[in-house]
């Protein structure tokens, strides 16, 4: 087995062929409907303690689940699908959800097996399934979310506009410590009932803004 923390390395490489690159963590439809350049990190800010919040503790159930049989995590993913209420968010999780299924499934297999009864889990899901599977803690996992959402919305930014990007990896430096709070706040998740509940109504509509239109860089 190789050691968890490479494994963590492996998936926290932007270069990872799991659809991050197609993902814009609803920045692109921000800055087209308003936001400012120079409000990035406050962007960065308020996903890590909204939707992000969600999308780790969700990772966190998903791997108890499958740590304590697997027969729990029908109740998880609908437990994330009601706390994600935006149509636009959900299909694009589940878009990645299906790219980290199709690399799993070369790499790690047997990592899949508890998810058969689930029709397009969402990332988060996928991923407490792996990690689980490849023995990465939940503390670790949680970081791991965080930290995949803020250099997808960075990366993102250097496409969508012009920025320096030792201005941009500032902002992701500057974000560690937000990781580490999120982090911390979720990785005791057990019980899909104890998920955060975090409402995000403007880039809620951002997204649904966004899936709506034919001019785009990133499908989300």
């Amino acid at each position: 087995m190789t050691h968890p923390d490479l494994v963590l390395l492996l998936l926290a490489d932007a270069r990872l062929p799991v659809a991050g690159h197609t993902q814009s963590a609803t920045l692109e439809g921000a800055l087209r409907h308003g936001l400012a350049e120079d409000q990035v990190p406050g962007y960065v800010r308020t996903r890590l303690r909204g939707v992000v919040r969600v999308e780790a503790g969700t990772a966190v159930a998903a791997r108890h689940a499958v740590l304590a049989g697997g027969s729990g995590l029908v109740h998880v993913e609908r437990a994330w699908a009601a706390r994600t209420v935006s149509p636009a968010l959900r299909a694009a999780s589940r878009d990645q959800g299906q790219a980290l299924l199709r690399l799993a499934g070369r790499l790690w297999p047997d990592a899949l097996l508890p998810l058969a009864d689930i029709e397009r889990p969402s990332r988060a899901t996928v991923l407490g399934s792996v990690a689980a599977h490849l023995g990465l803690g939940a503390a670790a996992l949680a970081h791991l979310v965080a930290y995949d959402d803020v250099q997808t919305v960075c990366a993102a930014a250097l496409k969508l506009v012009p920025l320096d990007p030792v201005t941009v990896a500032g902002w992701v430096a500057d974000a560690l410590t937000d990781v580490a709070v999120v982090a911390l706040e979720v990785a005791e998740v057990r019980d899909p009932a104890d998920l955060p509940a975090v409402a995000a109504p403007q880039i809620e509509e951002w997204a649904e803004a966004h899936a709506r239109t034919t001019r785009r860089l990133f499908r989300a």
